[in-house]
């Protein structure tokens, strides 16, 4: 049965190839693995190049009191103490050298005046941290990766999309694919796969993410027996692109604001005093989008239905130079200078903190052969993740999962022949919706899919609408079951988003499902009818499984913090606000 499909053996294979698949990647080939990349874009194309702000790391170039104990603290207060602290920990004290290595492969940051890498004020960080290449710092980083990657003779699938993880004994040892150009599946036998597939946001209506966005690798995860954490955090980011309707949701970067952006509502007020009076613009994102959300709800939006985000009091060729894709995004797609006057701004569906449950050190799912890095893995960001350390995130989480799949590898057996009965079963999934005579077309389930998610499971929530919301997706899951697509199997985009849907459906029922259980306000979860941060809460993870095609929710306990880490905590924070 398999011998039907092209196949490759590698060692080591990488789902995903923005900046935790190529660090990973990069890492595993470093200590000798054999890797291949599958990447459902093109080589170059991945989300990281949205993630404009900035790299967060405690290189204490513009503050010398910054540290990584600093940086640690600011990360798990920003997650509500809900993070993963010996995550949180790795990154923190890992992040300037990860930093410092990426410039050595190529990358041109900007300087300060004695030639060291500059770094800018974000939300949540309590010094300016984020080392930046203008407001374009994630294309910086995939271009420097790609570059090493590539030199470093990476073996790269681009277009291909994996629909199956093939396990064997429990462990997982392949998996099944399709190239988008023509359809044709193709098998690829592994000895350890990590997935680096980014998050989930294409779920939403007004959404950052890009198409890739469809929540692929959690469902890989699941779909293989790993466990999934905390997926009620989903992350709106505060400013989002709100006119011409056709850019809606497209990423207004923090930078913004670090740079010395002002929010005013309708009347002219910087509305932040009302919500977070010490902080104010460089407030959480958590905070700022609710703050944005509430203004609106309350009359005091923007004619388009966001509030004012201005730079225009800063000189000219300051906010071209610091701020160039803004200055240029903004003339192209809304006809406004930046440097002249304010932009129309809101809240927009941007990241997931939840993800595949990993072992900080090396990246080990809870299945032997699986590792995750990035935006499929969580723990790191806890309730809430503060600006720039997605980035940092990618380099340090990205590495490490990178060589635990290359040990692991090391030690497995040779490669066992795939089961067949899995590559038939993916292989009939993938056919069965051009052999319907009729049923509904993907598009129209996945327009219902974003609607039911943005009304229902949104910014704020509560049980009534998240009761009807994962009402909504397992009716839509039922209906995916019938979903028809025409035409072959060359060229479609129909049928990869058919495919996509299944992914996004699972992975919406189980970010409802989660915040229904959650019964608090924590980080970027807000229930209107829970509105405080329950100690209780604080100390479980909320647990995604599958049983069958059914999503079980559970719960368990927090990793204990070591006193001299919990030390840097005391006196508790009184009252943190939710």
């Amino acid at each position: 049965m398999t011998d039907r499909y092209e196949s490759h053996d590698v060692d080591v294979l990488v789902i995903g190839a923005g900046g935790a698949g190529l660090r990973a990647a990069i890492e595993a080939s470093a200590q000798g693995a054999k890797v291949g990349v599958v990447c459902k874009s093109l080589l170059g194309k991945a989300h990281t190049v949205m993630a404009e702000g900035g790299v967060a790391a405690a290189l204490a170039h513009v503050d010398p009191s910054d540290s990584w104990k600093v940086h640690f603290k600011d990360t798990m207060l920003g997650g509500k103490m809900l993070n993963n602290w010996r995550m949180a920990q790795l990154h923190a004290q890992e992040a300037p050298e990860r930093v410092r290595e990426l410039e050595r492969w190529g990358a041109v940051f900007d300087r300060t005046q004695d030639g060291r890498i500059l770094q800018r004020n974000f939300g949540g960080h309590s010094a300016p941290r984020l080392a930046h290449v203008g407001d374009r710092t994630g294309l910086e980083m995939i271009r420097t990766l790609q570059d090493h990657g590539v030199h470093q003779g990476l073996e790269v699938f681009m277009e291909c999309t994996v629909t199956k993880l093939l396990t064997q004994d429990r462990r997982v040892v392949g998996a099944f694919a399709y190239w988008r150009e023509t359809g044709r599946f193709v098998t690829f036998r592994a000895k350890a796969v990590v997935l680096a597939t980014g998050g989930i946001g294409k779920a939403y209506k007004i959404t950052s993410n890009s198409w890739e966005y469809t929540g692929d690798g959690h469902a890989l995860a699941l779909g293989a027996g790993a466990e999934l954490i905390d997926m009620e955090f989903f992350q709106f980011h505060p400013t989002g692109m709100v006119w011409p309707p056709g850019v809606q949701g497209l990423l207004v970067t923090e930078a913004v604001r670090g740079e010395g952006g002002l929010l005013r509502n309708k009347a002219g007020e910087r509305f932040m005093e009302r919500y977070d009076p010490k902080r104010m613009e460089l407030s959480t994102r958590d905070m700022v989008a609710r703050a944005i959300y509430t203004e609106v709800k309350e009359g005091r939006g923007s004619p388009h239905g966001g509030t004012f985000l201005d730079i225009s009091h800063k000189p000219a060729e300051m906010v071209k130079k610091k701020l160039p894709s803004m200055y240029h995004q903004f003339m192209e797609f809304a006809n406004i200078d930046i440097t002249k006057g304010p932009m129309e701004v809101g809240p927009t569906g941007h990241y997931v903190m939840g993800g595949v449950r990993v072992d900080a050190e090396t990246g080990a799912a809870t299945v032997p052969g699986l590792f995750a890095a990035g935006e499929s893995s969580g723990g790191m960001h806890g309730a809430n993740r503060l600006g720039g350390n997605s980035l940092s995130d990618l380099l340090v989480f990205g590495r490490r999962a990178g060589a635990g799949a290359a040990a692991f590898a090391a030690k497995a057996p040779p490669h066992p022949g795939l089961d067949p009965a899995q590559v038939a079963a993916g292989e009939r999934e993938m056919l069965e919706p051009f052999e319907r005579a009729s049923g509904p077309d993907p598009y129209s389930i996945h327009r219902k899919l974003q609607d039911s998610m943005q009304s229902l499971v949104g910014i704020y929530r509560n049980e009534e609408d998240l009761t009807k919301g994962i009402e909504e997706v397992r009716k839509l899951k039922s209906e995916w079951k019938t979903v028809r697509v025409e035409g072959s199997r060359a060229f479609n985009p129909g049928w990869h988003l058919s495919n996509d849907l299944k992914n996004m459906l699972l992975i919406s029922e189980a970010v409802a499902a989660c915040a229904l259980q959650r019964k608090e306000s924590r980080g970027a979860h807000a229930r209107l009818d829970y509105p405080n941060t329950l100690p209780e809460f604080g100390k479980v993870n909320s647990v995604v499984t599958l049983d069958g095609d059914d999503v079980r929710i559970s719960q368990s306990p927090l990793l204990p913090m070591p006193d001299e880490l919990r030390s840097l905590f005391e006196p508790e924070p009184a009252g943190v606000k939710a």
